[in-house]
């Protein structure tokens, strides 16, 4: 059964991180994992024209494809997040537009040859419901792509999540988590031709891994 999400709540859980995530000195980067300089970059991504990137947050990874001349749009459900990525890095090219990922997707009638997320929205919206929209709006053979931490072992499905510890008023939200063949098999039933999800260990051995999921649609014809 789905989880209640509170959207309004969501929205005022991102928008205080946003208030904190931001650093002045910055610059556009691109990789999976929460360990720099570890794992792929953005070749997972094929060799997209258009990227969408779901739950965009500060807009670095968007900003560094936007530099490399590839049509590079995000959505994020801060309005924080979004008027301080426009402001940081609408010169790149990248746009970033507000809203809750589920309702924009459906609305969106623009198609893309890669999508993706880093720790962001394929991490907090229910995939029953996401993966068919991404597919939608994705070009032929197009690419969708995803990290986040992996499964707690036998904590499996909605996980809640309040904002700032354990007092105070309760915010909170809901990640997903799943085992990498549950994703795999998700994905094959949303509609993609293929998918594989592996968990890469950290560098530093008994660190935790990421999850990197990536699915492609199918091909024209």
């Amino acid at each position: 059964m789905p989880v209640p999400h509170d959207i309004p709540a969501e929205s005022e859980l991102w928008d205080t991180y946003a208030k904190s995530a931001f650093k002045d000195d910055a610059e556009p980067v691109f990789h999976w994992t929460q360990y720099a300089g570890h794992g792929p970059g953005p070749e997972l991504l094929g060799n997209p024209g258009s990227v969408l990137e779901i739950g965009c947050g500060t807009g670095r990874a968007l900003a560094c494809l936007a530099q490399r001349d590839i049509t590079a749009h995000g959505v994020d459900l801060s309005p924080i997040m979004v008027k301080k990525g426009t402001e940081r890095w609408g010169d790149t090219g990248a746009v970033f537009a507000c809203g809750e990922v589920l309702e924009w997707l459906a609305a969106c009638e623009d198609t893309y040859d890669a999508v993706y997320s880093i720790f962001g929205a394929a991490w907090f919206a229910d995939p029953g419901r996401l993966f068919p929209l991404v597919r939608a709006r994705l070009n032929p053979g197009g690419v969708f792509a995803f990290s986040q931490p992996p499964a707690i072992p036998g904590a499996y499905g909605p996980q809640g999540m309040y904002k700032g510890g354990f007092a105070g008023r309760a915010t909170f939200t809901y990640r997903y988590s799943y085992r990498p063949a549950v994703w795999e098999r998700l994905l094959t039933r949303a509609g993609f031709a293929s998918a594989e999800a592996r968990v890469l260990d950290a560098p530093e051995p008994g660190h935790i891994g990421t999850l990197i999921v990536r699915a492609e649609a199918p091909a024209a014809g």
